[in-house]
């Protein structure tokens, strides 16, 4: 059983860098932000952007392009305009992706600050259906990410992502990306084979494992069930190697493309997300 594994990439200098960057450390895959993640504006994507980009993934053998949506996005607002503003950065984030021919978005699903997850959860589903509404005839799609549950973030429990799947008026171009850090420090356990099994169980019980489009495969720096989103290298957190072994030999992931949204940097020369890679190849039977 051989996974696409890849990482989160760097578009420094342009999307086709990113391709570049992710074929030098040994990716089948790769996700990149189309714009600054920290801004809400983004330089346009022109003509030769998309051609690079497409060239490169086409060149080097580099499949399953995925983005991550803007940080500064919060659908579950109440504060109206920025939840306006939330809808109008989301639209272009989805005709950013489709420009460049990446079907999928990843996107945390918000936070409801002073409001209640209740209404949170209304407030996304609504922010989704307007989206959707402004980008008819997009084939990209939106992934909803499971999340730690820091402050006030809704998808730390698998429900939450049922209750905007089943909130929607178009839950087909919706879909679900697991990050292994977030749904371990929301308290999901993944120890024990059977604790996998359990969790996956779950996860299919709320949300069905067919919406599953991707994982983020990150370990976690911070505790079982803290709430706290903090990433570490694959079996050098709290997780350790157990919950990652599981996960590349379940059969049912075999095919689903994963992404390191690990620290990067060197180790002995070799670069971070190499070493990580090859950890999880390492564990494959």
């Amino acid at each position: 059983m051989m996974a696409i594994l890849g990482a989160h990439m760097s578009a420094a200098g342009g999307a086709y860098k990113a391709i570049e960057r992710a074929k030098e450390v040994g990716c089948d895959c790769v996700q990149v932000f189309t714009k600054n993640n920290n801004q809400w504006a983004g330089k346009p994507i022109t003509a030769d952007d998309v051609r690079r980009f497409r060239e490169a993934l086409a060149n080097l053998g580099i499949g399953a392009p995925i983005a991550h949506n803007s940080y500064l996005i919060n659908l579950a607002s109440p504060d109206d305009a920025l939840w306006k503003k939330s809808i109008d950065a989301m639209v272009v984030e989805v005709e950013r992706a489709e420009l460049l021919g990446i079907p999928y978005i990843v996107a945390h699903p918000g936070a409801y600050t002073t409001s209640s997850e209740e209404l949170g959860l209304v407030r996304i589903a609504a922010g989704l259906d307007e989206v959707h509404g402004q980008t008819a005839g997009a084939s990209a799609q939106i992934l909803l990410e499971t999340t730690s549950g820091q402050g006030s973030c809704l998808g730390c429990k698998f429900e939450h992502l049922s209750a905007i799947l089943d909130g929607v008026a178009d839950p087909d171009r919706l879909g679900v990306c697991v990050d292994t850090c977030h749904i371990f420090s929301a308290g999901y356990a993944m120890e024990t084979e059977a604790e996998w099994k359990a969790t996956m169980r779950s996860l299919d019980k709320t949300v069905g494992l067919k919406l599953v489009r991707a994982f983020h495969v990150n370990d976690s720096k911070a505790k079982f069930g803290s709430g706290v989103d903090r990433h570490a290298a694959i079996g050098r957190g709290e997780m350790g190697l157990a919950p990652f072994r599981h996960l590349m030999n379940d059969r049912r992931f075999k095919k689903m493309p994963m992404y390191l949204e690990t620290p990067k940097g060197e180790e002995k020369g070799r670069d971070l997300d190499e070493i990580n890679l090859a950890t999880l190849r390492g564990l494959v039977e």
